[in-house]
C-alpha cells in the first residue's frame, strides 16, 4: 500500500525546559487526491503528552496541523536528545465510499479499529539550550556531542549570554579543554568586545539595579519584571532565554503569574500565559492565580484566566476556591464569568442536565467556549446527550457557532453516529450546508462514515425515515 500520509517532521522534536510546557507542532498532509484518511494518534506515554486533536479525517490532497504537547516536567530527561521510552504511533486508513462497508461506528477512533491500517511510527526527541547547558554543566563530552550533531542549530541559537554561560561553565570541568574545543569548532560564538557593548547598551534600557530585597524574596528576574510591570524587559527574558524556569516559584511558592495576577498587570499576565505559564498553579497556601483575581475584584484578569482554562473549583488550604471568595465578596460578574465555563462545559460533557439547568438559571451563558472553542452544545453533541442538547435549545444557543477547526454541533454529533442529536439540531434550524476549515459539510462526513440513516436524515431535513 502506498503512503496515505505525509508529515511535516521525522520526529516529534521537544524544545525542552523545566517546569514548562512544551509544544511541537506538526502537519499531518493527505498523499491521497480521491479520499480522505482516517487516523488516530498514540503515545506510550499518554501521561506526560496531550495531543490535538487525537483524531480524525484528513481530507483529500489536503492537510490538519497537529500539536503534541509535553506537559511541565520537574525532572530532566532521563535520556537526550534522544528518549528511550517515550514514542509516537499515527495509524491510518483509507476512507472508501464504495466500498459497501459496516454502517454503524461510534466514532473515528472505533472505525480505525476494526480496519487494517497503515502506522507511521515516530521517536521522540528532547533538545534546545537548556538542556545543552545541563549536558555541559555535567561534563558529558558524548551527550553534548549527540546533541550538536542531532540539532545543528542549538549553538546559533545561543543568545550572546547563554553562550558565555555555557563557555565559563565549561572552563571549569576537569576535562574542560576537551568540552571547550568541542563547542568552539561546533561553532560556540562568543560575542566581540563591540557587540557586548551594544548588548550592554540595549540591556540597560530595559534593565534596572539589582535590589537585595528581590533574592531575600526568592525572585527571579521573571518574577520582578512582572511585579512591577516591565512588560518591554519581560518580553526580553521570554523570548531571548532565563536563568529560571517560567513557573520558578519564590519563597511562598509564588510563580512570576502569581505576582503579575495580584498587582493587576494584565499586559504581563497575558505575556506569561502566552509562553505557557501554569494557569492553576498553587503557592504555598493553595491559592492558584484565578483566586487572587477574583479576591481582588478584578473582572479582566478572571476574563483572562479563564479563557485560559484556568479552574475555579481548585480549593486553597482552607477549602475555599476562586468562585468561593468570589461569591462572598459579592463578584456577581465574576461569579458568572467562572461559572460559565468549566462547570457548564462539564455538566454539558457529563451529561448533567440538572445542574445544567441550575447554572443557566443563575445567569452563566451556554455559549463560552474553551481553548478549541467548543461550546457547551459542542460537548453535549459529541457525547450524545440529547436531554443536554434541548435544554441549550430551548435557551437559544448558537446552533451554528464553530470550534477553532471549523465544526459545529451538527459536525461532531454526525461524527459520533448520534442520529438522534443530528435530528434535534436540524429539525431546530441547524444549518446543514456548514462547513468546516478544511471544506467539509456534515452530509459529507456522513457519507464518508458510512452512516446511511444520517445521510438520509440531513437529505430529507431531519425527518427520520420509516
Amino acid at each position: 500500500m502506498e503512503n496515505l500520509l505525509e508529515i511535516s517532521e521525522p520526529e516529534i522534536r521537544i524544545n525542552f525546559i523545566l517546569n514548562t510546557k512544551c509544544r511541537c507542532n506538526l502537519i499531518l498532509r493527505s498523499l491521497c487526491p480521491s479520499f480522505p484518511v482516517a487516523f488516530k494518534v498514540q503515545t506510550s506515554s499518554p501521561h506526560k503528552f496531550l495531543v490535538n486533536p487525537p483524531s480524525g479525517l484528513v481530507p483529500p490532497s489536503s492537510h490538519v496541523a497537529l500539536q503534541i504537547v509535553l506537559k511541565p516536567q520537574d525532572q530532566i530527561p532521563p535520556t537526550f536528545p534522544r528518549s528511550h521510552s517515550d514514542r509516537f504511533l499515527i495509524r491510518t486508513a483509507p476512507f472508501d465510499l464504495d466500498s459497501g462497508e459496516p454502517t454503524h461506528y461510534d466514532s473515528v477512533n472505533t472505525w480505525l479499529s476494526t480496519r487494517p491500517t497503515q502506522d507511521i511510527k515516530l521517536k521522540v526527541a528532547f533538545v534546545g539550550p537548556f538542556l545543552l547547558q545541563h549536558a555541559v554543566s555535567c561534563g558529558d563530552l558524548e551527550v553534548v556531542r549527540k546533541m550538536i550533531k542531532f540539532q545543528k542549530s542549538v549553538l546559533f541559537d545561543l543568545s550572546p549570554k547563554e553562550a558565555e554561560s555555557i563557555l565559563r561553565v565549561a572552563t571549569q570541568l576537569d576535562n574542560s579543554e576537551d568540552m571547550v574545543n568541542l563547542l568552539l569548532e561546533a561553532g560556540l560564538r562568543i560575542a566581540t568586545r563591540e557587540e557586548e557593548e551594544e548588548q550592554e547598551n540595549a540591556n540597560n534600557v530595559s534593565s534596572y539595579p539589582v535590589d537585595p530585597r528581590w533574592e531575600s524574596k526568592g525572585w527571579s528576574e521573571l518574577h520582578v519584571a512582572a511585579v512591577f510591570d516591565r512588560t518591554e524587559e519581560l518580553d526580553r527574558l521570554l523570548r531571548n532565554g532565563r536563568r529560571e524556569p517560567l513557573d520558578w516559584r519564590d519563597k511562598e511558592g509564588r510563580t512570576p503569574l502569581h505576582l503579575a495576577v495580584s498587582k493587576g498587570n494584565i499586559e504581563c499576565a497575558k505575556m506569561l500565559l502566552k509562553s505557557g505559564a501554569d494557569e492553576n498553579a498553587k503557592s504555598n497556601d493553595g491559592r492558584t492565580a484565578l483566586y487572587r483575581a477574583a479576591a481582588n475584584g478584578n473582572r479582566r484578569m478572571v476574563e483572562i484566566l479563564i479563557e485560559m482554562d484556568a479552574d475555579p473549583t481548585i480549593q486553597d488550604d482552607h477549602g475555599r476556591s476562586a468562585l468561593d471568595v468570589a461569591r462572598e465578596k459579592g463578584h456577581e460578574e465574576m461569579v458568572e464569568i467562572m461559572e460559565r465555563g468549566k462547570e457548564v462545559m462539564l455538566a454539558a460533557r457529563c451529561g448533567n442536565t440538572r445542574r445544567l439547568k441550575s447554572l443557566l438559571r443563575n445567569g452563566a451563558t451556554m455559549n463560552f467556549q474553551d481553548q478549541y472553542e467548543l461550546t457547551p452544545l459542542h460537548a453535549a453533541a459529541i457525547k450524545g446527550h440529547k436531554e443536554v442538547i434541548l435544554v441549550l435549545i430551548e435557551m437559544g444557543s448558537d446552533l451554528d457557532r464553530p470550534d477553532n477547526e471549523g465544526h459545529t454541533a451538527l459536525h461532531l454529533a454526525v461524527e459520533g453516529g448520534h442520529s438522534e442529536i443530528v435530528e434535534a439540531l436540524i429539525d431546530n434550524g441547524a444549518n446543514v450546508n456548514a462547513k468546516t476549515k478544511n471544506g467539509l459539510t456534515p452530509i459529507y462526513m456522513a457519507k464518508t462514515l458510512g452512516y446511511i440513516d444520517i445521510s438520509q436524515l440531513i437529505v430529507n431535513g431531519g425527518t427520520p425515515i420509516l
